[in-house]
This record gives C-alpha cells, structure tokens and sequence, in this order.
C-alpha cells in the first residue's frame, strides 16, 4: 500500500488555503486509498520568535481541526511531531548529508530570512536547516507520496535529493518520495493581496479567510475582496489574479472548472456572492464538528496519544537503521536486573 506523510505547522489559526490546499485531499482521498499518517509539525514553529503557550495552543487546535475536517484515527495516523524523537535524530543525520549551498537557495528561506531582517530581529540558524527536518518528517516513514501545497514542493525536492544521496553513500535505506499537488486551489492566495498565498502566518486579517471565522465575517471578507480593472469576469491567472482567485476557490468549493464558471457569472458582484456562499458552506461542517470536540478534550488527546505511538513503530526501525548505515554503533541494550536483586545499591 502507498504510504502517505503531510504536516500542517502550527504558527497561526488554520485558512481556507489550508483546508482547501492540503486538508480536505487528505480527507476526501489520501486517507482512504492509502496508509497515512498527518502531523501537526510543531518543531518547525520554533523557527521564528513564538509564545510558547501560543505554540501549545495552536497545536491542539490544529489537531482538532484536523479531525474535525475528517481525518478518521481508524483510517490514518495522526500525531504531533515532537511526541515522536526519531524526527529529531533522523534529522541531524541528515544535516550531515545535506549542504550548506542548498539550505540558502530554499526559496521560503530567503523569504521568511528577509521578513526577519525588515523586523529587526536575528534569523535563527533552525529556519535555515527546517528543511532538512522536513525532510526527516517524510523519510523516517518509508513515505511514498507527499502531498502539499504548490510553495512547498521544492522542500519535497531536497528531501528527495538527500535520500537518493544518502544511499548511494551508506546503502539503500530510504525510499525516495514525490510530492502530490491537488489539481484546483493548490495555492489559495490572499483576498486583498492576491499576489501572496493566504498564509495562516500572516496577521493580514482582511484578505485570509479562517477556518473558525463565523459565516458573516466570511461573507463580508470575500464580498470585499480585491478584484482587477475591467467588469467582464474571466479567468486569467496572470492577467486578472484577483477575480482567478475567486474562481479557484468557487470552483475548489463546488468541484468545478474555474473556466466554466467565469463564464456563468456576469459581474464581480455575483461572483463574490456566489464564493462567499460555497465556502460558507464547505466550512459549516467543520466548525461544527471542532465545536463538538472541544467539549471533549479528552477524546483528542487520546487520538494524538495512539498516533505517536502507531509513529513511533514505524519510525523507529528506519532511523535505527540509517544510524548503522551512516557508521553509529548500535545501543547497548540496558542489563535485565536479575529477580529480588537491586542492581548498583549504595553498599
């Protein structure tokens, strides 16, 4: 069977571009035709300045909301990624595979290096080697498919590069995974920047859509929506990213063809309309199931408990066996204390 690995990082309230980019694919299908296991990467939003409580916080939330998509404990594994240590010993290993010159030419490490610099603030040596964690996300589980949004493909690519490097130096030990991409709104973008990704990191309020937002704020912030110059809606990616924007998330929203559906709407107006009603009703569901589940803590933590250790089974024997590939001696299993005996007692 296909194995499947996908996170989502936990740096600020769940969007539309996550549920329609990422979440909704691993509930519709990947869960389903595949073994698969989805993570809420929290050691990734260590990476810049963070709250702690706000980490914790958002984690759990992430998590809910992942079940509240959909996503099924009897079908997948779902996990938080530092209840399972073979992320982080795999991913030094890997650090020592991986090169300098290809950690600075990740294009989302110029990105976020240079938001941090415009701040004021020092950029943390961990946002430049993420990747390579990253990479130890996917390759700890024999992963076949990663499926991800369109911005994080080239990450998918390095992971690739250094498993097939890593055995062509210590022997065959990983397998060499590809990355998925969803066919429509694999990269939503903001509604009042449509020239940047609706990203949850973003304190840009207006132009992200939430997960959590009630249906007026919703409607309210697709009807005020950037659109382009000229009346006739069409879809045109370049030309008019904007009203294509819209027309991705109504086709994405009603299993539609954002073509087809430019030619269906006569106005702006009706086109804001018409997507502000299909995502309210995408993300009805959702919010009423998460508010189901935060009234029963319990049950959540359970689930993440049983994902890590389902995980950590099967993280275990790969990392173990890329420590004695790359040249580690083994662990030295711990003396059985023979019976009625305390073992090193003070005399």
């Amino acid at each position: 069977m296909t194995r499947v690995f996908s996170g989502i990082k936990p740096t600020g309230h769940l969007t539309l571009g996550n549920y329609l980019g990422a979440m909704r694919q691993w509930v519709q299908a990947d869960q389903h035709r595949s073994d698969a296991l989805f993570c809420v990467v929290d050691l990734h939003a260590l990476t810049v300045d963070h709250d702690p409580a706000r980490v914790r916080r958002l984690s759990r939330q992430a998590a809910t909301l992942l079940l509240a998509a959909g996503l099924d404990p009897e079908l997948c594994t779902l996990f938080v990624q530092s209840h399972v240590d073979e992320h982080a010993r795999l991913s030094y290993l890997l650090e020592c595979v991986a090169t300098d010159g290809e950690m600075r030419r990740m294009i989302q490490y110029k990105v976020k290096a240079a938001r941090e610099r415009e701040r004021g603030g020092s950029v943390r040596l961990s946002l430049l080697t993420y990747p390579v964690l990253m990479a130890a996300d996917i390759l700890a589980y024999g992963t076949d498919e990663v499926p991800v949004g369109d911005d994080q493909a080239q990450h998918v690519e390095l992971a690739r590069d250094l498993a097939v490097r890593f055995n062509q130096r210590y022997g065959h030990t990983f397998v060499v995974p590809r990355a998925t991409l969803p066919a429509v709104a694999a990269r939503v973008m903001n509604l009042q920047e449509p020239g940047s990704k609706m990203g949850k990191s973003d304190d840009s309020g207006p132009g992200i859509v939430y997960l959590l937002d009630e249906p007026d704020v919703v409607r309210k912030k697709i009807m005020r929506a950037v659109t382009d110059s000229g009346r006739e809606v069409v879809y045109d990616r370049e030309g008019r990213p904007g009203v294509a924007n819209l027309l991705e998330i109504l086709a994405a929203c009603t299993d539609g063809n954002p073509a087809e559906l430019a030619s269906v709407h006569r106005s702006y107006g009706a086109l804001k309309a018409a997507a502000a009603e299909a995502v309210v009703e995408v993300l009805r569901p959702v919010r009423a199931r998460h508010q189901e589940l935060c009234a029963d803590p319990g049950y959540v933590e359970g689930v993440l408990r049983e994902g890590a250790n389902k995980a950590r089974e099967m993280a275990r024997p790969v990392v173990d066996a890329a420590y004695r590939a790359i040249g580690l001696l083994p662990r030295v299993a711990e003396a059985e204390p023979v019976s009625g005996v305390v073992l090193n007692a003070a005399r």
